[in-house]
Order: C-alpha cells, then sequence, then structure tokens
C-alpha cells in the first residue's frame, strides 16, 4: 500500500517526520466519521491484520506524501440508500481538512473509489456474527 516515506520539516529545536503511516491512519479516520461510510475496503492484508486482533487504522488507504503536499487514494464501502457523489464529496472534504490541519501539508487531491454496497440485511447479520 504506503511506504515508508516521510514528510520531513527542519525547526530550531530539531526535525519533525511525518510517515505515510500516520497521513493514511488521519485520512481513514476522517472518511469514516462521514455518515454514510459503512467502511473501508482493504485488500487481504488488512484482513489478516484484523483476525489477529489489530485493528488497523490505514485499511483501504493509499498515501503519496511530497516535502509539502500529499495525494490520498481511498477505497469505501458504502451504506446502501445514500446518494454516493455527496458522501464522496463530504469525504473529500473532511480528509482535505483533517490532514490539513494535524499535518500542515497541502492536499492536492483526495480521490475516493467506491468498492462496494453495504445492505441493511447484511449489517444485522455481521452484528450478530460478531456477537457469537
Amino acid at each position: 500500500m504506503e511506504n515508508n516515506l516521510e514528510q520531513q520539516a527542519h525547526t530550531e529545536l530539531g526535525t519533525i517526520r511525518i510517515t505515510n503511516e500516520v497521513v493514511a491512519i488521519i485520512a481513514g479516520l476522517a472518511a469514516t466519521e462521514i455518515e454514510g461510510v459503512a467502511g473501508m475496503s482493504g485488500g487481504i492484508a488488512g484482513g489478516i491484520a484484523e483476525l489477529l486482533g489489530r485493528k488497523n487504522l490505514s485499511k483501504g488507504v493509499k498515501v503519496e506524501v511530497g516535502e509539502k503536499e500529499a495525494a490520498v487514494d481511498l477505497y469505501l464501502v458504502v451504506n446502501f440508500g445514500v446518494r454516493i457523489p455527496d458522501v464522496a464529496i463530504r469525504v473529500q472534504e473532511n480528509v482535505k481538512k483533517a490532514i490539513e490541519s494535524m499535518t500542515g501539508l497541502r492536499v492536492v487531491e483526495v480521490n475516493v473509489h467506491v468498492q462496494g454496497v453495504v445492505f441493511p440485511q447484511e449489517e444485522k447479520e455481521e452484528e450478530t456474527s460478531r456477537v457469537r
């Protein structure tokens, strides 16, 4: 997914480094805050990490971080019945705002890839299987 590059800044007191993983976590959390987003769509590695009991907070996020700019690709699953373009626009705005305010990077693009739709019946089945 993302490599271990980092955004670096030099100050009088030393160096500040922000890894791509941190930017990806910020983007993933900001995306899932939006109503209508059921979750992130990750690859097989994300599923294995969750099976081992670790929540992968950067699942479904790919970031490219330069010296002062960042580009983000998000892979989402949305709830059935939502207007997808509206949800995607709100995700783009929230992710851009979160990354820029927390890291100081300028976000040049937030690409949203809708990978699936979760139906209400599927949500109930998932919840009952988790309880068991």
